[in-house]
């Protein structure tokens, strides 16, 4: 009798021995799998589990695993193949635009963007007030800067063996701050009927904001690209209603700022 219960829980211990001696499989959702892995491929993990016959082989994509734990203590760390910059080291990284629609509105809008990982970038913007039409006749002569860091949408899905077309290609959101300073002409008028202009006098305007943007940006042959975006947040400026070029803001009642444009670049 004595010797069934020795043998009866010296099984006991070597199943307990052997089940805390599994790999393990730990996702991104840190969900922990017990099994004993067979094969690490470029794309999936093949593992046979306890709690079922060992001829039968169960696959976890690559791209779910945060990381395998060996029975031995080793571990295996991976990166999802979307998020991997070595898929990207053969891409342009650099862009220049130009915002095609800006000397219509009266000033030249240049771009800098620079993909600082897969799924963000920073973008620095520079504009040139009065480098364009002068509608309102009004001369206007000054700069706006915009500065902000986009976060670039992963897709919801993907086949095998597919990535990003591109780096810096996809939907965006963009946390933006900007500063406008320009001086204009102020024409005068006489007080009296039938108000005649008597003059010009050079104001300064100026003016922050602060705006959410959104995007899509398209990347052709790693060359071209087209960026089309609207933005709205809160500005504030010395002029009521003004048109700050970079951004316009509605009122100083109402402090909201609004955005829009179509860039053109090309990638370096």
């Amino acid at each position: 009798m004595k010797t069934n219960k020795l043998i009866m829980l010296s099984t006991m211990l070597l199943l307990a021995v052997a089940a805390n001696a599994q790999d393990r499989i730990i996702s991104y959702s840190s969900d922990t799998l017990r099994c004993k892995v067979k094969e690490v491929g470029s794309q999936e993990v093949k593992y046979i589990r306890s709690d079922y016959p060992a001829d039968v082989l169960f696959t976890m994509d690559i791209d779910k695993i945060q990381k395998l734990v060996f029975e031995n203590g080793q571990e295996l760390t991976f990166i999802a193949e979307m998020n991997n910059p070595e898929n990207y080291l053969q891409q342009n990284k650099n862009a220049l635009k130009i915002d095609f629609l800006a000397p219509l509105t009266g000033n030249t809008t240049l771009a800098y963007e620079y993909s600082l990982k897969p799924g963000k970038s920073m973008e620095g913007t520079l504009g040139f007030i009065g480098l364009g039409a002068d509608t309102r006749d009004i001369d206007p002569r000054g700069l706006f800067i915009k500065y902000g860091i986009k976060y670039i949408k992963s897709p919801d899905f993907y086949f095998r063996n597919m990535r990003y077309a591109h780096i810096l290609k996809g939907a965006y959101i963009k946390p933006e701050i900007g500063f406008s300073y320009f001086t204009s002409d102020n024409e005068d008028y006489s007080s009296r009927y039938p108000y005649e202009r008597t003059g010009a006098k050079r104001i300064e305007n100026y003016s922050v904001m602060l705006q959410l943007v959104l995007g899509k940006q398209w990347v052709i042959d790693d060359i071209f690209l087209v960026d089309f975006y609207a933005g709205a947040g809160y500005g504030f400026g010395n002029q009521d209603g003004e048109n700050y070029y970079g951004y316009a803001i509605i009122s100083n009642d109402v402090p909201l700022s609004l955005s829009a444009g179509l860039k053109i670049g090309i990638l370096f």
